[in-house]
């Protein structure tokens, strides 16, 4: 898997790519994450990379030749699925996420200022992805975001599969409550069935709790849940019956 990310701030990213499991992941190279600088691309001796906008307005706009540049050189005459990070686009989830695991090689574009030349994302982009409702002072955080979420999905950077496909989101649920030592933490004990030892009751009672969660946290996400079999129709009708003492 390889990811490039175009910016104007490749040590921001650097600084967090090169750590924790996606950086013992490119050590061990089974991905390959570059932040690569757009100013390099500029075309005059300062290395401009923006100017005011036409219209008028607040603030700077990213120059398209500069982008443009820096696109061409990381495709290198392959045609790079392309993904720009901004407030308008697609609310990224589990699901994209997924999508973009199964390419081989994407670029992300971290866009800063007021904004890119729009005449650069029509000539380059496939795709803007947007990862929330709200404005951040750039595209870095969330093309961050969208490269551990992608790449933790790699095989091999993560101990198993079950590492990331028992975990919130990935079949329309959030995940369970978690627990560890010690037992009792200030009056709170760790929910019996979490010390029984029986793996099949266990597996139940997380089942069970990632409903009601999902049910509670997101009633968008579980709107929009099927049942994947008869034990998720039998909890379903139970998230009408209260939470049993010790299950919080």
């Amino acid at each position: 898997m390889k990811i490039d990310i175009m910016t104007l701030f490749p040590e921001m990213v650097n600084a967090v790519m090169g750590e924790s499991m996606i950086g013992r992941a490119q050590e061990k190279g089974l991905v390959e994450i570059r932040a690569v600088n757009i100013r390099d691309y500029a075309t005059d001796k300062h290395h401009k990379a923006d100017d005011a906008p036409y219209g008028g307005g607040r603030g700077q706009v990213m120059l398209a030749e500069p982008l443009y540049l820096c696109h061409q050189a990381l495709c290198a005459g392959e045609r790079v699925h392309t993904v720009f990070l901004s407030a308008q686009g697609r609310p990224f989830d589990q699901d994209k996420a997924r999508e973009l695991l199964a390419r081989e090689h994407i670029i992300l574009v971290c866009g800063h200022y007021e904004g890119v030349d729009q005449r650069f994302i029509d000539a380059c982009v496939d795709e803007e992805i947007s990862i929330g409702d709200f404005v951040l002072t750039g595209g870095e955080l969330p093309a961050m975001a969208v490269a551990d979420a992608v790449c933790r999905m790699v095989p091999g950077v993560l101990p198993d599969e079950e590492a990331f496909t028992a975990e919130s989101h990935w079949d329309g649920l959030l995940e369970h409550p978690q627990y560890t030592r010690p037992e009792n933490w200030r009056g709170r004990p760790v929910p019996e069935v979490l010390l029984s030892g029986h793996h099949a009751n266990i597996a139940l009672w997380r089942r069970e709790m990632s409903l009601r969660r999902t049910r509670a946290d997101r009633p968008d996400l579980f709107a929009r849940f099927a049942p994947r079999d008869k034990q998720d129709r039998h909890l379903l009708a139970r998230l009408e019956q209260p939470e049993e003492n010790g299950d919080r």
